[in-house]
């Protein structure tokens, strides 16, 4: 897919940095729109109540419905969901790079029917046994309250895109299709993700995501197991192989970093049975997309060569299918980038320091920087994502807030 080309955008937020001044956010309204999204069911291709209530929030603020739009992207996805991406746009009064402020609809399942607890300055679940869902509700309520807040006191802005996307926790596949158009080429766009919002991502691994099927043949295992060719040994030779070599789990050659995790498998029938079949699914992430393939191949190595090892008497052997994808390609901005400039005044803005951070895991600036938009990340106050134990830092939380509407109102 090749990049959109988009000028880079010359800014400065010098005078924002040093004068600390600017509108200041509703913060009791932002706890009350995060809370509230939070109980909203939306798990990956579910997002469409999420899309609603973002809706009707905007309509009760005065916002133009015209300029909000939802894409055809979960038509495309290998998930088909509910509802595309959301575009909300803000034409604007000021002269300006058009700037983008991210976040995305969706929670893991464990985030499903979600009982937030307000208990002094964090917000966890109610239910010991279920999620929170603040990843990324709360970068939807920080979206959310800067565009209500802009709209509402009529704030001067550059053009503005706000886009929640969609079926961000199942590879970034909302922004992977997003339509492109809609967005209205941005110049500066800030995704609204996990941790800190003083953390700025700058960088993330690349995950490649790969299904392998074994095939063997099956015999009976008490009356004539040499007649057989067990799928399991070959994938138990494979696993082993790959684990002495150093090529599952944390992977380090010489200066090159990466890992790999066989994460499922399936196979067999009956303790009497030669297993004939296997299925294993299995991931691949590095910070180089040439070292991600050489992992790969790697994988593919141990499995091809294992197959080989485990033979009947007649000399029957079995096969290896390998199936797999790029979920999304690693980028690296650079300090110079003007995305990451302006956020690092943003944060100095308000107080914080800001403080470059790489991620192990995917995220919607994955997609948006490969496909033509440069995107920093920065933090909503989300801690322990994907667990019971998660929980929203509502001083983090509140920061967000202000960074994002500094960042959507500040002058260049």
């Amino acid at each position: 897919m090749a990049p959109a080309k988009i000028t880079p955008a010359k800014v400065s937020f010098k005078d924002l940095s040093s004068s600390g001044t600017g509108p200041q956010p509703n913060l009791s309204r932002a706890t009350e729109l995060v809370l509230a999204l939070m109980e909203i069911p939306g798990a990956s291709g579910g997002e469409q109540q999420v899309a609603d209530y973002i809706r009707r929030r905007l309509r009760r603020a005065g916002g133009n419905l015209k300029l909000l739009e939802s894409d055809q992207a979960h038509q495309r996805t290998r998930l088909k969901g509910q509802i595309g991406n959301l575009v909300f746009r803000v034409k604007g009064n000021a002269r300006s790079p058009r700037r983008m402020l991210v976040a995305h609809m969706d929670t893991v399942p464990i985030c499903l029917n979600a009982q937030p607890l307000l208990k002094g300055n964090r917000i966890a679940s109610k239910d010991p046994r279920g999620g929170l869902g603040a990843d990324d509700r709360a970068g939807v309520a920080v979206l959310l309250n800067t565009a209500i807040e802009i709209l509402e006191k009529k704030l001067p802005s550059p053009p503005l895109t706000f886009l929640w996307s969609v079926q961000e926790e199942v590879g970034l596949q909302g922004v992977r299709h997003a339509a492109l158009r809609m967005l209205h080429k941005p110049q500066l766009a800030f995704n609204f993700d996990g941790g800190s919002p003083e953390k700025l991502t700058i960088g993330a691994t690349g995950g490649y995501r790969m299904q392998i099927k074994i095939t063997g043949l099956a015999s009976h295992a008490g009356g004539a197991p040499e007649k057989g060719v067990s799928a399991i040994a070959i994938a138990g030779l494979a696993i082993a192989d790959l684990q002495q070599r150093g090529w599952h789990g944390q992977i380090i050659k010489g200066r090159q970093r990466g890992t790999s995790n066989i994460g499922f498998i399936h196979g067999g029938t009956a303790t009497n049975v030669v297993a004939d079949s296997v299925e294993l699914k299995v991931e691949a992430r590095s910070y180089s997309g040439s070292f991600r393939n050489k992992i790969v191949d790697q994988i593919k190595a141990s499995f091809l060569r294992a197959a080989k090892e485990v033979v009947s008497e007649h000399g029957d052997t079995g096969s290896v299918v390998f199936t797999g994808q790029t979920d999304y390609e690693s980028f690296r901005l650079l300090q110079s980038e003007p995305c990451v400039k302006v956020a690092k005044s943003a944060v100095r803005a308000v107080g914080g320091e800001p403080v470059p951070f790489f991620s192990a895991g995917g995220l919607d600036a994955n997609w948006l920087t490969a496909r033509g938009i440069p995107t920093v990340t920065l933090g909503c106050g989300q801690l322990h994502q994907h667990t019971c134990r998660e929980q929203l830092d509502l001083p983090w939380f509140h920061e967000a807030c202000k960074i994002a509407l500094y960042l959507a109102t500040a002058q260049s």
